[in-house]
């Protein structure tokens, strides 16, 4: 009997085993960039060492993690974790605690001693760096990872500029700034301390340089004015946070007032406190419309700090303040009511924001100064050639995680300068969207969060606030990651495509379609957790 006529082709015929002509799509493996990494103004690659992290292998993890930015321990205990507010398994139930891991993989480093990778050969090239900052020392460690010799002059006696004379020591203990620093330091990176740059083109031309990175941190205090008497007693915050640096603290008085709404209002406040004084914070506006982070609002509530909303300082007494109360009008800008009051004081802290000294560039043809800031094209250089700027001296919000950003982005350009390139960065893949996901696969993992200390030690002592995760916690956090937008080979597309037209390529190798056998129907991308597969036109 004669079989029938399907079977008797050749297996490796297309009429046997092929799709056909009538397939209008075809899937695709994508990669796609996550929201965590889109965000970081630092440009880490979180997802790619959140994977080293969630197996275990931390140092893999470190190593990755400062490939971009050098400085984990600081980051998971000063950055403010942007990226948490992207991430996409806050939508599932609460965000991978990205930070906390950072500080675990940092803390564990310094705890076992890993040393950063070694630069590479020497470019015969000769960057100076004013100021040993965030910034500074990030451009100072990539540009020393990429061979050339690189002189940090700082006009401070310790390495960290406004991380050390602007966040608090509960904030950032500074055992953990030092050797952060000092293992920048370590890869060959010359740190001349107490000389401040007064002119950069002499300094330049002086030692020979072949570029140079502004790294000036904002540490002049801005004034207001305020009709005071000789004997008030008003600072500026940033001079009272540097006092607190030097073996004599600053006499500030038991009642202390703050005027002010960022995050170095709170600070101040917070300091006050654990020096024994009863802070109280004027600001003009309401808590909604404050500058500073919520979080660290409420964590200064919590310890005492009084917020007197709605006011502002009008006059500065020997030993009182008169105090307007201000109305929010339609457009919610606040104006003056005419209402005063007396408070009683013996100092006031002023808080009204940081200016640069820029002296140091006077008579450098072509730079642009405006609103007190370096004016920089998109490769962070100046007008004036091989002098780039960033940090708290350019355009830009101030902070530790941007300035390290702007460190890395800067010694890339700079190193592509002196080759006589410009810099071109890698295209960025399109970002992974919640929508893209299979959440149903994902387990429900609340968030592990990081232990307090106890609110009598936090009023009293400058023992550091927030404690980290412990191994164990630092694994499971790190395996909430959803991997949003790139595969991390859970088969599900190989198990559910009904041809069998997905090949398993290897262990680290991911997978790849046979089209020969797939007809298009699209499962693998409705079933793929993460997102790493998109279907496509078919070509004609």
């Amino acid at each position: 009997m004669d079989k029938p006529f399907a079977i008797t082709l050749d297996p490796g015929s297309s009429l046997a085993n092929r799709t056909g002509s009538w397939r209008t799509s075809r899937p695709v493996y994508v990669d796609r960039l996550p929201p965590c990494n889109s965000q970081c103004p630092a440009g880490e690659d979180i997802q790619g060492w959140l994977f080293h992290a969630e197996s275990g292998d931390y140092e893999s993890a470190w190593r990755h993690l400062t490939r971009d930015n050098p400085f984990p321990a600081i980051m998971g205990r000063v950055c403010y974790h942007t990226c948490e507010n992207a991430c996409n398994r806050g939508r599932l139930d609460e965000p991978v605690g990205i930070n906390s891991v950072e500080r675990f993989l940092g803390d564990e480093a310094l705890k076992r001693g890993w040393k950063l990778s070694p630069p590479a050969s020497d470019s015969g090239k000769h960057v100076l760096i004013v100021g040993a900052g965030p910034s500074g020392m990030s451009a100072a460690y990539h540009l020393r990872r990429l061979g050339h010799q690189v002189t940090v002059h700082e006009a401070g006696p310790l390495l960290g500029g406004m991380m050390r004379f602007g966040i608090p020591k509960y904030r950032l203990p500074r055992d953990v700034l030092e050797a952060e620093m000092q293992r920048v330091a370590d890869l060959g990176v010359r740190v001349v301390l107490n000389t401040k740059v007064e002119n950069i083109l002499e300094t330049m031309h002086a030692g020979a340089f072949d570029a140079a990175f502004l790294a000036v941190g904002a540490h002049i205090g801005k004034r207001a004015m305020i009709p005071a008497g000789d004997a008030a007693r008003i600072i500026d915050a940033i001079s009272l946070l540097r006092s607190m640096e030097g073996e004599e603290k600053p006499l500030l008085g038991r009642r202390v007032v703050v005027y002010g709404g960022g995050n170095t209002a709170i600070d101040v406040a917070r300091t006050a406190k654990r020096m024994g004084a009863e802070p109280l914070i004027v600001y003009r506006r309401t808590r909604e419309k404050m500058p500073a982070h919520d979080f660290e609002v409420e964590e200064a509530l919590q310890e005492g700090v009084m917020v007197k909303w709605l006011s502002t300082i009008k006059q500065a007494g020997e030993s009182s303040l008169t105090i307007e109360k201000m109305a929010l009008d339609s457009k919610g800008f606040p104006q003056p009511t005419g209402e005063f009051e007396t408070i009683e004081a013996d100092s006031l802290v002023l808080a009204l924001g940081q200016d640069v000294d820029l002296r140091l560039l006077e008579g450098v043809p072509g730079l642009e100064v405006s609103d007190g800031v370096v004016q920089v094209d998109g490769n962070m250089m100046t007008g004036h050639a091989g002098i780039f700027a960033g940090g708290d001296m350019v355009p830009a919000q101030r902070n530790v995680t941007v300035a390290i950003g702007h460190g890395k982005k800067a010694a890339r350009n700079i190193d592509a300068w002196l080759r006589g390139e410009q810099y071109v960065p890698p295209p960025k893949h399109e970002v992974a969207v919640f929508e893209n996901l299979n959440t149903w696969y994902y387990a429900d993992a609340p968030k592990t969060v990081r232990p307090m200390l106890d609110i009598i030690r936090r009023q009293s002592t400058f023992d550091e606030v927030q404690g980290g995760l412990d191994e164990s916690n630092a694994l499971f956090e790190a395996r909430r990651c959803l991997s949003c937008g790139n595969c991390f080979e859970c088969d599900n597309c190989y198990g559910v495509c009904p041809d069998n037209a997905v090949i398993k390529l290897g262990p680290g190798k991911r997978f790849e379609f046979n089209y020969d056998y797939c007809k298009g129907c699209g499962m693998c991308v409705a079933e793929c957790p993460c997102g790493a597969i998109r279907m496509e036109a078919e070509e004609i």
